[in-house]
């Protein structure tokens, strides 16, 4: 491998077995499943290849599902490719999934010394670490605290400061800033400049594009396992937009999906309505789970009429991963839908909407309701249906865009 490469990634594949009951799975651990194929196979990546050099900074982006994580997990050894070969050149950080590598039982102090450990260092060395690691969480007294007493604010500001103190030559993030206040994020990426000023690489996953435009030497576009393309930031931002726009979602009738829709909802109701359907749509008509900001989309869902309803009430909200409820509507508020309606009888119902939130993830929640003799009534609600991701280039505080025009003028 060349002087010059921190990390080259040829020809890489990971193939993972999806079993549809967990006693095939363990079947075939026993060998016990005979000639008979239990599972079906899912390639997370097919081929990919890459050259990282030292001293750039590297962003990873696609959509969900697209091997960005997998190829991370690789790099850094957490799980072994099916085929094709890795090679890292440099002591390697990494802060892939939000306590990985903590023990919940211990408090922050003890965490510390336990990764350090880990990664190979002394006594000795990480007690000459410590005080810039605990300067840099900024958690206060938390850090005499076990860890399962934190919040995942404070959980990332400790790992992170473990992870960028222990004089790594790459370092390796996968979304984990995103969980991080605005103030700790701009400390992070503070740290990211002294670090390329250093010579040092760094490989981070996001969806935040604002800070991939900003920070990145170098995009990676991956997209269902495969690598798309790589180039500028901005040639790969064009190029990850052209891709959500032509991204068609399957609904829940077409039963296999992009893992938008969750097979787990909360839902409840008398079921004098059902909804049936339910899909989101960009403002092209391509039905989707990635809405670009700024843009507008529509939310639209089928509803069966099972029973006479004298005034249904049909309602949709976005709420954030926090579970904080962000916007939402309904029928009633907007004063467009004040009918009865009848058995028999299907509705299609579409809320149409600019979408000026903040990049990131947000779940969406569905319902049919109404009162019946001023007694409210839940014919049909669906919580944390599926789920639908803000692409954004540009982000401000809190939760949506006020899309202010800025002057700077002499005075």
């Amino acid at each position: 491998m060349d002087n010059n490469v921190a990390i080259c990634v040829k020809d890489l594949y990971k193939t993972y077995k999806l079993y549809d009951k967990p006693k095939d799975r363990l079947k075939e651990a026993l060998g016990l499943g005979g000639k008979k194929k239990r599972y079906k196979e899912h390639d997370a990546l097919k081929g990919v290849d890459l050259t990282i050099y030292k001293g750039e900074t590297v962003g990873i982006i696609g959509t969900n599902g697209s091997g960005k994580s997998t190829i991370l997990k690789i790099i850094t050894g957490v799980l072994n490719p099916t085929r094709g070969t890795v090679e890292v050149d440099g002591r390697i950080s990494a802060l892939l999934e939000l306590g990985a590598g903590f023990n919940m039982e211990y408090n922050g102090i003890e965490n510390v010394y336990l990764n350090g450990t880990m990664m190979g260092f002394s006594q000795k060395e990480i007690d000459e670490r410590l005080p810039s690691i605990l300067e840099f969480a900024d958690i206060g007294e938390y850090v005499n605290q076990p860890v399962k007493t934190y919040s995942s604010g404070m959980f990332v500001r400790l790992a992170f400061a473990v992870a960028i103190n222990i004089d790594p030559e790459i370092l390796i993030v996968d979304e984990a800033l995103s969980v991080g206040d605005v103030f700790f994020q701009a400390k992070c990426y503070h740290k990211f400049e002294e670090f390329r000023e250093m010579g040092k690489t760094i490989v981070f996953v996001s969806h935040d594009l604002s800070s991939i435009s900003k920070y990145c030497d170098r995009v990676i576009l991956l997209n269902q396992g495969d690598k798309l393309g790589e180039g500028s930031p901005k040639e790969m931002i064009d190029a990850y937009k052209q891709v959500l726009v032509g991204q068609e979602i399957k609904t829940p009738e077409g039963i296999s999906d992009d893992g938008s829709f969750n097979p787990q909802l909360l839902e409840y109701g008398t079921k004098a309505a059902v909804i049936n359907e339910y899909y989101l749509e960009d403002e092209r008509g391509n039905r989707v789970n990635a809405i670009i900001k700024g843009s507008s989309c529509t939310m639209h869902m089928i509803v069966d009429i099972l029973e006479d309803i004298e005034a249904p009430i049909f309602a949709f909200s976005i709420k954030n991963i926090k579970g904080v409820e962000i916007t939402g509507t309904n029928t009633m508020f907007e004063k467009t839908f004040l009918h009865s309606v009848k058995k028999g009888e299907k509705k299609h119902i579409s809320f149409t909407q600019n979408i000026d939130l903040q990049g990131g993830e947000y779940l969406i929640s569905l319902g049919v309701t109404g009162y019946e003799n001023e007694d409210f009534k839940v014919y049909h609600r669906l919580y944390d249906v599926m789920s639908m991701t803000v692409i954004s280039d540009k982000n401000s505080v809190g939760y949506y865009d006020m899309n202010s025009t800025i002057k700077v003028e002499d005075a």
